[in-house]
């Protein structure tokens, strides 16, 4: 699954074709039907595996009202704040970050809509980062595969997570199945994605993945697999991480 979104396509790592690209798609982000339609179906499975993890870490109750609240998480790639804007209500202080500038236009205004209160900026993860600032949580969902140095990127967000915070990402792997599946068939036979999406060749294998991170200080867990299942039109977790996959990790105290 991809966001379809400019995701930490940010900085010194920016694709400005592919900001253009997905800020011409800004207007699509809330539309359950349009080109966004997969990430909708697929965004309470990755909200589930975050809400989780940070409750596990935090010794949190992840069924409780609020089970978020007081936690600062920054999603960098914010794109409309399709992801944004649940952490909010779970009660995370939530920043999201996206370089397209509609992409945060449209953000800001559904939140305002929606009476939620997210934190958008049309700023990079590195200046970010240059500031000072770290969050509990940093988020780079569907990003690194569109970024231009996918290493540099990772250590790059790395650096905004606080001691003892926890970085999540999510991508796609590059296997011989992710292109029939990912490109072929979502992009050209389904139609679920524009094409030009995606490029296969920066699609990050698991242990690629695992590198940057730990370059970046941060002990990550095994990869977790996020599969389609066609009888059900919906996404699961589980062992295969041939196409899609999320990973967590951790900033020791």
């Amino acid at each position: 699954m991809d966001r379809t979104g400019t995701d930490g396509v940010t900085g010194g790592f920016v694709d400005r074709g592919e900001v253009a690209r997905f800020d011409a798609l800004a207007g699509t982000w809330w539309d359950e039907t349009g080109p966004m339609r997969v990430l909708h179906r697929f965004n309470p499975v990755r909200l589930a595996y975050i809400r989780d993890a940070l409750c596990r870490h935090q010794g949190r109750e992840p069924m409780a009202p609020f089970p978020l609240d007081g936690l600062t998480i920054c999603d960098v790639g914010c794109g409309g704040g399709v992801l944004s804007e649940p952490l909010a209500r779970l009660g995370a202080t939530v920043t999201g970050l996206d370089p397209a500038e509609q992409n945060i236009a449209v953000a800001r205004a559904h939140a305002e809509a929606a009476g939620v209160p997210v934190d958008y900026r049309g700023e990079t993860i590195e200046a970010v980062v240059a500031s000072g600032q770290t969050f509990d949580a940093v988020l780079i969902m569907e990003v690194v595969e569109h970024v231009s140095d996918m290493p540099a990127f990772v250590r790059t967000a790395c650096a905004a997570v606080k001691p003892g915070g926890m970085l999540f990402a999510a991508t796609l792997n590059r296997t011989l199945r992710s292109f029939a599946l990912a490109i072929v068939g979502a992009e050209y036979v389904l139609g679920w994605l524009p094409r030009g999406t995606h490029d296969w060749e920066k699609f990050v294998t698991p242990a690629e993945l695992d590198r940057a991170i730990r370059a970046g200080g941060l002990a990550p867990a095994d990869p977790v697999g996020v599969v389609y299942n066609p009888l059900t039109d919906g996404w699961r977790t589980g062992r295969d991480t041939a196409v899609n996959y999320m990973v967590a990790a951790e900033r020791p105290d």
